[in-house]
């Protein structure tokens, strides 16, 4: 016969067993959350943008549109060493200006003679944009492409039949230069142009004349997984300048039902996003090395700055944005050597800066984790996996992660990430560093997203601590590095 206190020990062992098998469920998605072809894009994190057509030969930023294709004359065309130069600098796309609102094709279109064939350039025979795709290829850099939705060449330009121009020249590039990663078309629609001789002004209604969601679906069939960039999206979305400064504060989503490439007034909303908005349309940042987009030889003292790079940087990727940075080439075909220079330093300050992450592998402690279960753990943001991470109990939407680094050493940046595949989440936080046996404020922020990067002013401590103040809901934190 049992005695009371053995079956008080077997039923406190059933108990103790069954709490072990207990299985803690991940946090639910917090809406939206982005495509999985989002999440490579954001992973990217450096993309190139590359400005070159007529304009660079007439030394303008757009062409009117009457320009003689025997203006395109480089004379030393060598798109291995864009590619080359702007990999080395760490970018993993390139974005090319196949035909800017001069018109000008830089590919041998069937479809219209203001083109590459018609140039001096390797006799007609040339075709700049499966030079960069193949280059893209052999260097392992992913190729996008920009096609300007206006057009001041086209005698057709505000009729449907350009519409169709437009969307048979989008099969040509997408059926015979893939695979594409990204394409890019912006708000400039519509203005004065040469349009065939007419030489005059054309407006269009920027949110129905091109039927948008019919040329996106022709796109998408060709190529399931691309991303669509414009003021709205539906992949991505300008961040509202183009001074490489994304906002503050950066939501992934904004509701983007009333919104179109062009539409003015909402510059802010764009740099900012909607905390509650309905779609994963995350900020790219698009600014260039030089003040123009084309390259001007009275430019070439106005490149910027490995330091003045290196603070778009934080501004862009430190603020959970992608860094679009164009790159023009000269009237050579190269990459100028000024630009080239600034690059070369640009890569060996963030190399620099960013070589030792202080908090790798480093003791964390959390004031709370998701059902004590080992997969949700403090220890989960020093791993080096970016699968996984630390997480509260769906009730806590605050919380503390305390990292030791182990000695007392320098710091003056912290780098955090949330686990974006279940949504961006956290409004606020601050961080600490242990100092003269106090805890003391070094910076404060709100959004972090797929990623935030937070400079302060170099301090000595051998803790940091990093406390949610708000969120959406439970935060998911996959990544603290310290540097």
């Amino acid at each position: 016969m049992k005695t009371p206190f053995k079956i008080f020990s077997l039923s406190l062992l059933v108990l103790l067993a069954a709490c072990a098998k207990k299985e803690v469920k991940a946090p639910q998605a917090v809406l939206p959350v982005p495509s999985d072809a989002q999440l490579a894009w954001h992973e990217m994190e450096l993309n190139a943008f590359v400005h070159f057509t007529t304009n660079t030969f007439t030394d303008k930023e757009w062409g009117f549109g009457d320009e003689k294709p025997s203006v395109f004359n480089p004379t030393a065309v060598d798109v291995n060493q864009w590619v080359t130069t702007l990999k080395d600098a760490g970018f993993k796309g390139v974005i090319l200006t196949c035909k800017h609102h001069d018109g000008f094709c830089l590919w041998p279109s069937k479809y219209t003679e203001h083109s590459v064939k018609n140039s001096p350039y390797k006799e007609g025979k040339g075709d700049i944009v499966k030079e960069v795709s193949d280059a893209c290829k052999q260097h392992g850099l992913k190729f996008g492409i920009y096609m300007s939705p206006w057009d001041r060449n086209r005698a057709d330009y505000g009729s449907p039949s350009y519409v169709e121009y437009y969307r048979n020249q989008l099969k040509e590039l997408f059926t015979s230069y893939g695979p594409v990663f990204e394409m890019w078309f912006d708000g400039a629609n519509g203005g004065d142009g040469y349009y065939g001789g007419a030489n005059e002004k054309r407006r269009i209604n920027g949110a129905t004349y091109y039927d948008w969601p019919t040329t996106l679906n022709l796109v998408r069939e060709m190529e399931p997984n691309v991303i669509f960039f414009s003021d709205a999206g539906p992949g991505v979305r300008w961040v509202g300048n183009e001074r490489g400064i994304a906002g503050e504060t950066n939501w992934n989503s904004i509701t983007p039902d009333t919104l179109f490439a062009g539409k003015g007034g909402i510059e802010e909303l764009l740099g900012t996003g909607n905390e509650n908005g309905t779609h994963w349309i995350p900020a790219e940042v698009d600014v260039s090395i030089r003040p123009g987009w084309f390259y001007h030889a009275k430019e070439d003292s106005l490149v910027k700055t490995p330091q003045q790079l290196f603070d778009i940087y934080l501004t862009s990727v430190g603020r959970g944005s992608t860094l679009l940075l164009n790159v023009p080439p000269d009237k050579r075909g190269v990459v100028h050597e000024n630009d080239v220079k600034a690059l070369k330093e640009w890569r060996a300050l963030l190399d620099s800066e960013f070589k030792t992450n202080l908090a790798a592998k480093a003791e964390v402690k959390a004031d709370s984790y998701r059902g004590e279960a080992d997969a949700y753990a403090a220890s989960n943001v020093a791993d080096g996996n970016k699968e996984t991470y630390w997480s509260t109990d769906d009730n806590v939407t605050t919380g503390s992660l305390e990292i030791s680094l182990g000695k007392v050493q320098p710091v003056k940046y912290i780098v955090l990430q949330e686990y974006i595949k279940l949504g961006q989440r956290v409004k606020s936080f601050n961080v600490e560093v242990w100092k003269d046996n106090a805890w003391q404020k070094v910076a404060e922020a709100t959004t972090i997203g797929y990623k935030r990067i937070l400079k302060f002013d170099p301090v000595e401590t051998d803790k940091v601590r990093v406390t949610i103040t708000a969120s959406k809901a439970c935060p998911v934190i996959s990544a603290v590095e310290v540097y």
